[in-house]
């Protein structure tokens, strides 16, 4: 087992100390460089907040952010961090082909794998796999798994992934695209990332069928790995699944839904799979138990800070750039952090929301009005302080380009609302 120091991170007047080797990060949000007596310091800026880099050499790097959360400061000794007044460079958003660079190799194994592991035995639901894998998605949750696992293998001694690590990360996929597709049909959805749903082409009977099948046959290859700790993980995210669309469509247009039920029905729905995608990763790396539940909490906080950055997008982008409706949400009854926040200083909006909208136009008073009120702003801070938390989850970890890449998914995310 290799021994390291995870050195302290603080946020809002805290200060982020981190290790690092190797390549530099491919991240970069807004950029600053100065250079002082052989010193080179770098500052990074991401919605309304600002990390500065003091960095002497390869191995030490010091972040320091100046905004964040006092939620977060509980019980946490409070330092000013000095912000160095820098000449601005051109700004180099962060991609996810930079992002994915260093697992790139095991990306495209998956893609290989992915519709042989969905079987051929009958072609309606081939098809149906074949229309949603090939709809444009992120890959996100595999790259994940492929990034903890060999960020935690350091830790462990490993050389390389193992078969149970790709296994995993293909399993979680198709869990992924199966609750797509049952998504779908429940929000009678007809449009997924800019192409027609499974049902909308084949029909709901088909649609509920291609995604049973993906159910069981993830659940199949999660049997055949033969762990009982990632079984019981992965088999409650599915319960988790249920429980988040029962949540959901018991509290259509309920304006009196509070914050910790929206994160609760987020995390069932979103959070809880990309939680245990991570630890699932590290505990095939062999990783100490206390490994094992950060990257569990990176997930969870990964994935809450990521479900309210695209509930903010429901409201700030077209459907062009959405792939479906804007607003399609709130249309439906769903109240989401925006429309929470926004509910507390406007009574009108309640009005019009659990009147469903049925006067013409109500749809976009009712958005106008969560824009005025601070709704985006306000989800804009919860999405950064469950960042915030994320970030310090990896901590644990050994510096490494694969951690660095972790770090830059966080902040890929918040980019999104920048």
């Amino acid at each position: 087992m290799m021994s390291m120091t995870c050195r302290n991170l603080d946020f809002g007047t805290r200060v982020l100390e981190l290790v690092a080797v190797g390549s530099s990060s491919n991240a970069s949000i807004e950029r600053h460089s100065v250079k002082n007596q052989g010193k080179t310091f770098t500052s990074k800026v991401y919605g309304a907040r600002r990390m500065v880099c003091s960095r002497q050499n390869i191995s030490r790097t010091r972040v320091f952010s100046t905004n964040t959360s006092e939620a977060l400061l509980d019980g946490v000794g409070e330092r000013t961090a000095p912000v160095l007044d820098l000449k601005k460079e051109a700004k180099s958003p962060i991609s996810l082909a930079n992002l994915f660079e260093v697992v790139a190799d095991d990306l495209l194994t998956l893609n290989q794998n992915l519709q042989s592991i969905v079987g051929a035995e009958n072609p309606v639901l081939m098809s149906a796999a074949e229309q949603i894998f090939g709809a444009g998605g992120k890959r996100m949750r595999p790259a994940l798994v492929f990034l903890v696992s060999r960020a935690t293998a350091e830790l462990a001694g490993l050389k390389d992934l193992t078969t149970k690590h790709r296994r995993l990360a293909e399993i979680i996929e198709m869990i992924h695209t199966a609750s797509l597709i049952h998504d779908d049909v429940l929000d009678e959805s007809d449009m997924r990332r800019g192409k027609e749903t499974v049902h909308q082409l084949y029909g709901t009977r088909v649609a509920v069928l291609a995604g049973d099948f993906m159910f069981a046959q993830s659940s199949w290859y999660l049997a055949n790995l033969e762990n009982l700790e990632v079984i019981k993980l992965i088999s409650q995210v599915i319960k988790d699944f249920a429980s988040g669309e029962i949540k959901q469509a018991s509290s259509l247009f309920d304006c009196d839904v509070e914050l910790e039920e929206y994160l609760l029905k987020s995390y069932y729905k979103t959070a809880s799979l990309i939680a245990a995608s991570t630890k699932g990763a590290a505990i095939f790396s062999g990783a100490d138990r206390s490994v094992t539940e950060q990257m569990y909490e990176f997930g969870k906080n990964l994935g809450l800070s990521f479900q309210v950055v695209d509930d903010i997008l429901d409201f700030t982008q077209s459907a062009e750039q959405l792939g479906k409706p804007a607003g399609s949400d709130l249309a439906k009854g769903n109240l989401t952090a925006p429309v929470i926040f926004a509910l507390e200083k406007e009574p009108k909006l309640r009005e019009i929301i659990e009147s469903e909208f049925c006067e013409t136009g109500s749809l976009d008073e009712a958005i106008e009005l969560v824009k005025q009120c601070g709704g985006i702003e306000r989800a804009q801070e919860l999405a950064k302080e469950k960042a915030d938390i994320a970030i310090e989850n990896l901590r644990c970890l050994p510096q490494s380009n694969f951690r660095l890449a972790l770090e830059d998914m966080v902040m890929f995310n918040l980019e999104r609302i920048d």
